[in-house]
């Protein structure tokens, strides 16, 4: 059963995993079967799960909770109950590293992931899907900025970059900062000492977003945003463009 209709969530992991090589496919099938509804039932959100088209080797997912403290609680759930406890040595065979995680929040009011009407497929629905066939694709930008850039920094993309995007066929999904809460699971840890600004960003599908890749590039009010946005970065931008899996909720259906 989906999550209800609502912004997901004030608190979001950015979670990208390092695989053995040619591990990807085995997690993915494992991820999807087995860990999407029953991580939901202890109270998160699965937000969405990816194969990044530039790194064979690398899984991303993205997952919301309410609040620090029902991270705490949903968390600890999962990882202390039976479905982690009977897949973990299979998930766990597939991974070199899981630890690159961020933890974030809102940007500004309304920056979160709205996934308002969406309908995940369901297991078997996925199983008879055409992945080639598979509407959506996602650009995460994991901007690095210098301390005290964050609302400069927000502001200046929510007022010029966005507008940017949408004129040529993109779709803000969300925005995030940095959430410096501290962390209420440290059984999972998180990357400290990040001060980001992440965007996400939706296209029709891996060709419309190729598309629109080349005339953003040179076009004059992006161009001038980016030269304004490098006053507040602390070192390069990071980019990872995303296939949704066949269960994945944001990107598969958001932009259907």
């Amino acid at each position: 059963m989906n999550r209800p209709s609502r912004l997901a969530s004030p608190v979001v992991e950015l979670r990208q995993y390092t695989l053995k090589p040619g591990q990807r496919e085995t997690l993915i099938a494992l991820f999807d079967r087995e860990f999407v509804e029953t991580q939901e039932a202890t109270g998160m959100t699965v937000i969405g799960q990816f194969r990044d088209v530039d790194r064979p080797d690398m899984f991303v997912w993205l997952r919301g909770f309410e609040d620090m403290e029902t991270r705490k609680d949903a968390l600890s759930a999962f990882y202390g109950g039976p479905v982690w406890a009977a897949h973990r040595d299979a998930a766990n065979a597939t991974m070199i590293d899981s630890d690159d995680v961020l933890l974030l929040k809102p940007a500004w009011p309304g920056a979160g992931f709205d996934l308002s009407g969406l309908k995940r497929p369901t297991a078997a629905e996925a199983e008879m899907s055409d992945r080639s066939q598979l509407p959506g694709f996602v650009e995460i930008s994991i901007h690095h900025l210098r301390p005290g850039a964050e609302a400069g920094f927000a502001e200046l993309f929510r007022t010029e970059a966005v507008p940017q995007l949408a004129a040529k066929g993109a779709r803000l999904l969300g925005a995030f900062v940095t959430e410096s809460a501290e962390n209420t699971f440290p059984r999972l840890p998180v990357r400290t000492g990040e001060n980001v600004f992440v965007s996400a960003a939706g296209f029709d599908n891996e060709n419309s977003h190729a598309f629109s890749r080349a005339p953003l590039g040179v076009s004059p009010a992006l161009q001038a945003f980016q030269r304004s946005a490098e006053q507040s970065l602390a070192r390069p931008t990071e980019v990872l463009r995303l296939s949704p899996t066949a269960r994945s909720l944001l990107g598969t259906s958001a932009i259907a």
